[in-house]
């Protein structure tokens, strides 16, 4: 393949996988090498192995974490960063997966992946973040219970208030139950408690006289 018909091939897409590459004739031992040509002359920029994007590209770091483990959403203190439900800068990017954890750096960020059960893969949501960009990314709500899921004693109020969680009003306490129910595990149900109580109380503070 040339050059040429690389660009053309992959167009505005941020991010490429090695089996778009595949077509007509050519092999998958012919795209790899030819790859790796491109690469050592930083025509394009691999992020790990099967993935590349082109030099001028920026990808959104939310896409690229989708992308470094298929099947993974963003979660924890990214999530609730993105959601504006915590004060703190976040460097790491971390999801969670039903794959193995693991851990990758590239010019797009540090990322990190959490082995999380199959029983609880569940509450993100498909986000349009900028552009035509999408990512999956844990609601809210996810987002915290996955946080104090792993989190050794995360269910206790002291470490709930630790995070000085902020702009409660986003939370739908509702699906905040519904996902703790559906995880089955008094954890999380504990700490959907004490996360009720926190909105209860800061919305008794800051009601209007």
């Amino acid at each position: 393949m040339r050059w040429q018909q690389l660009q053309h091939t992959i167009q505005d897409q941020p991010l490429f996988e090695t089996s778009l590459l595949l077509t007509g004739d050519v092999t998958r031992h012919q795209v790899q090498r030819q790859l790796s040509d491109w690469t050592k002359a930083q025509k394009v920029i691999q992020l790990r192995r099967g993935i590349y994007t082109l030099p001028h590209q920026t990808p959104h770091p939310f896409v690229v974490a989708n992308h470094l483990v298929p099947g993974s959403y963003v979660s924890l203190q990214m999530a609730l960063a993105y959601h504006h439900l915590i004060p703190e800068h976040v460097a790491v990017i971390t999801s969670v997966t039903t794959q193995r954890p693991g851990k990758y750096e590239n010019k797009f960020g540090r990322f990190s992946y959490r082995h999380i059960n199959t029983s609880l893969f569940y509450g993100m949501e498909y986000r349009l973040l900028v552009n035509d960009e999408y990512a999956y990314v844990a609601t809210p709500e996810k987002a915290l219970l996955d946080l104090i899921h792993f989190r050794p004693q995360g269910d206790s109020a002291a470490y709930i208030e630790s995070l000085r969680l902020q702009n409660l009003g986003i939370l739908d306490l509702e699906r905040l139950h519904r996902f703790a129910e559906r995880a089955g595990k008094p954890k999380l149900k504990r700490a959907a408690s004490v996360i009720e109580a926190i909105v209860q109380r800061e919305a008794e503070e800051y009601e209007p006289l």
